[in-house]
């Protein structure tokens, strides 16, 4: 992989307390979540794991035998809680719907079965942070500690710091590089898409102002379109599996036609973000067919640069 550009030239650097945010978040949430927690904590849950999980991948944290134990009990504790968080969504998005009278004994009982797998999850999740919470918790120290040393928020330059910055510019260059993979997108692959940049945007929001840069906030909104038409499919299959009225239902049709138009949404703020900040064409990649040829914009670059120390 070799871009020609000298990120050196556009300054900024990794922001500690950025890196440092979610792990004090995620700490306190432990502490005073409730049995059954609500939407917003289950949420907050997920989102400061997923940047903590992104921090560790970059710093290069998980290299450790305590790092990598960490790693796989928040990764574990967070897929508990995306079981809850999707009900929540699933749930948010049933209300939104219209529907004829003729629908409100379908819609009453997919309401119902969404609240049932709730209220299973949110068990399921608590047995599971009760079990780990006490190790999970040192697990976040000793990362803050790690931040701390490795990012000082006092001014003061690290020995190691710049080597830290470029570590985690190199993680987002690589995963900058993900992103012209595939060539095409679709049905099958947007979802997975989305994880991908999902993963460069966390890395990316480490640095100083960076929810200032352009390409950030597009990539937050091609990772939120792309989730909504995902949630809006899984609650059409959801709704397939309860309802027995089939394609005579005028509430699984109402989804999926919902469903349709956020698929068209997403994939068009996709494709439209690769055109404009990856410059990605349709010719194939001559090394590797399956690939899109791409060349990052001015904005993809001061994004990426702004990890530099």
């Amino acid at each position: 992989m070799n871009f020609d550009c000298d990120l050196g030239e556009y300054g900024m650097a990794l922001d500690a307390d950025r890196a440092e945010k979610p792990v004090r978040k995620l700490r306190k949430l432990l502490k005073r979540m409730p049995a059954v927690p609500n939407a917003d904590d289950i949420h907050d849950f997920r989102t400061s794991s997923r940047r903590i999980e992104a921090t560790i991948h970059a710093l290069s944290l998980d290299s450790g035998q305590n790092g990598r134990r960490f790693l796989k009990q928040i990764s574990k504790l967070r897929k508990r809680a995306g079981k809850v968080r999707g009900m929540d969504v699933l749930t948010d998005y049933l209300s939104s719907v219209s529907r004829h009278k003729e629908e409100t004994e379908c819609y009453v009982r997919l309401l119902e079965h969404l609240g049932a797998q709730r209220l299973k999850y949110a068990k399921k999740f608590e047995s599971a942070r009760q079990q780990c919470a006490s190790e999970l918790n040192k697990g976040l120290k000793r990362t803050s500690r790690q931040l701390d040393k490795l990012l000082p928020s006092n001014g003061k330059k690290d020995p190691d710091q710049n080597g830290m910055s470029a570590a985690v510019t190199a993680s987002a260059l690589t995963l900058l590089a993900a992103l012209a993979k595939p060539a095409r997108l679709g049905k099958t692959n947007l979802h997975p898409y989305r994880l991908e940049v999902k993963e460069l945007r966390n890395v990316l929001l480490m640095a100083e102002n960076s929810d200032r840069q352009e390409f950030v906030r597009q990539l937050g909104e091609v990772k939120d379109a792309i989730g909504e038409w995902h949630d809006w499919e899984e609650l059409v299959a959801t709704a397939k599996t309860v309802l027995d009225h089939g394609v005579n239902c005028g509430l699984l049709a109402s989804l999926r036609n919902m469903a349709d138009s956020k698929y068209q949404n997403a994939i068009i703020l996709t494709e439209e973000m690769r055109k404009k900040f990856l410059r990605i064409s349709d010719r194939r990649n001559k090394r590797s067919p399956r690939h899109a040829a791409f060349r990052p914009t001015e904005p993809v670059w001061r994004a990426t640069a702004a990890l530099v120390a």
